[in-house]
């Protein structure tokens, strides 16, 4: 039988079309993508929360408002944790299941929002930062894994993405919490302290949930991956489903059964996979995507928009023009594809960052205030363009191209640069604008979407549709050439493991 005929696989799917699952067509698969995203919802939350609480936390501590590097460690000290907490992520979720490894998330970030909204000084706030960055890193590997696990192949790319919806409507979220709280007593610390709501909240729902059922049958727990996958699929799919997780896992077992991180070098088709994967998280923080979001009020009032309420205001706006751009990016991917998506969300951010760039070249010659309108209006459309692809694209891409036994490693390696990405960004933007100016930074960022285009062009495969094992294949071609995968069937990565590239 080929792969195309397999059954579970996208060529499967076309010849029986009525087994295709609608984005709504299952209330239990979209109700478990609501939860798991609620990970999501901690990512966006602690992303964008802390933006309008420092314009605060500067007027409660003096050494914070005298200090650029202290008030990037606050930002940046979040990332910290996200980059640990990513990096162990992917071992937690293959060795104790998505399942446990969302639940310590929770717990961790819900005592990290504890820290930081009792404070007393900097340093503790800092602390808080740390813990509540290893829940979000933990989050932010387990839930596109679990998403993806649990998702039909035709809607995957949909239902992944909502998990970047809910990190853009936790970031939406944050501003107008924000705003709710700037004459309230203690602005800040409610900012931040609200933020352990949200985990509670996943916390308790996700002991009624399941684990992943590809997670389950890795594990020999068949019975209860069955019982899962019953729940996902009608009848009359659900034996291909069944056969085509056991024949796919099978051989996986066959291959390795404890995969380590040197492995990932060792294969040819596995590096190939973690450059694109890795690669679009790199390129995704590098091209400035959350300088706008942790820096926007700091951005609109280097524009010349002074007022804290005003600046926050502003930032409201391109919080929900990120939301809603994601909401687009839901129905793009899977109908426009990965690919192309990505490349055109590229050429518009190309484009609003010159925009941006050449609005603060002007206005710091300028007392006219027109081109600090000109930066907000950059600044809504690098989100407009940004929003609907490189938002959603790295992290739908990175939970479907690595085989099943190296998905928990490599996502939480590739989590990982996105969080060390992320980090440089974070701790040098401010320090960079104020060396070389804010125009001169953004026309950075520029021509570094443009390599992210090339990148993408080149490297990042489409994978619209197409079931983990018909992705597989594609890295085996890219690796030894059609000729080799015709010659070793139509099989998954196996000997290839171990061999030299």
């Amino acid at each position: 039988m080929t792969l195309n005929s397999m059954p579970g696989s996208s060529g499967y799917l076309d010849l029986y079309p009525e087994r295709k699952m609608a984005y709504f067509g299952n209330p239990y698969v979209l109700g478990l993508t609501m939860v798991a995203g609620i990970g999501g919802l901690l990512f966006g939350y602690d992303t964008g929360v802390i933006s309008g609480a420092l314009l605060y936390i500067k007027d409660d501590f003096e050494a914070v408002r005298h200090s650029s590097f202290l008030q990037e460690t606050i930002v940046s000290m979040a990332l910290v944790g996200a980059i640990i907490g990513a990096a162990s992520g992917g071992w937690i979720n293959d060795a104790y299941g998505r399942k446990k490894a969302t639940l310590v998330a929770d717990v961790v970030f819900a005592a990290g929002a504890v820290v930081m909204a009792a404070a007393p000084d900097p340093y503790v706030l800092i602390l808080g930062r740390l813990l509540v960055g290893l829940g979000v890193g933990v989050a932010s590997v387990t839930a596109p894994v679990y998403i993806a696990e649990a998702s039909p192949s035709e809607i995957r790319g949909g239902l992944v993405s909502t998990n970047v919806l809910m990190i853009t409507g936790g970031q939406f979220l944050s501003y107008l919490i924000n705003l709710a709280f700037t004459e309230v007593p203690g602005t800040w610390r409610w900012m931040l302290g609200v933020s352990g709501l949200p985990a509670v909240i996943q916390f308790s729902l996700m002991l009624c949930l399941p684990e992943s059922p590809r997670w389950l049958f890795t594990k020999n727990k068949k019975d209860e991956a069955v019982t899962v996958l019953a729940k996902i699929y009608t009848l009359d799919r659900l034996e291909d489903e069944i056969e085509h997780f056991s024949a796919a896992l099978e051989e996986e077992r066959l291959k390795k059964n404890n995969v380590r991180y040197l492995d990932v070098f060792k294969s040819k088709e596995i590096r190939l996979a973690f450059l694109a994967g890795a690669g679009l998280q790199a390129f995704q923080q590098f091209t400035g995507i959350n300088t706008v979001m942790y820096y926007s009020p700091t951005i609109v009032q280097m524009a010349g928009f002074t007022s804290n309420q005003l600046a926050l205001l502003l930032s409201l706006v391109v919080a929900a023009m990120n939301a809603a751009g994601t909401v687009l990016g839901i129905y793009l991917i899977d109908h426009m594809g990965r690919k192309k998506l990505a490349l055109m969300s590229l050429s518009g951010v190309i484009a609003s960052l010159a925009i941006l760039s050449g609005a603060f070249f002007a206005e710091s010659s300028s007392s006219t205030g027109v081109y600090g309108s000109l930066a907000v209006v950059g600044l809504a459309l690098y989100i407009a363009f940004f929003s609907p692809g490189m938002g959603p694209v790295p992290w739908t891409v990175n939970s479907e191209i690595y085989p099943e036994a190296f998905r928990g490693i490599c996502g939480g390696m590739s989590a990982t640069v996105n969080w060390i990405s992320n980090l440089i960004v974070a701790q040098t933007f401010l320090s960079i604008a104020d060396t070389i100016g804010t125009g001169s930074t953004f026309a950075i960022l520029g021509g570094i979407a443009v390599v992210a285009l090339v990148f993408v062009a080149i490297y990042v495969p489409e994978t619209k549709g197409l079931t983990f094992e018909e992705v597989e294949k594609i890295w085996k071609e890219r690796a030894w050439g059609k000729s080799y995968t015709r010659e070793s069937g139509e099989g998954l990565l196996g000997e290839g493991n171990s061999s030299q590239g």
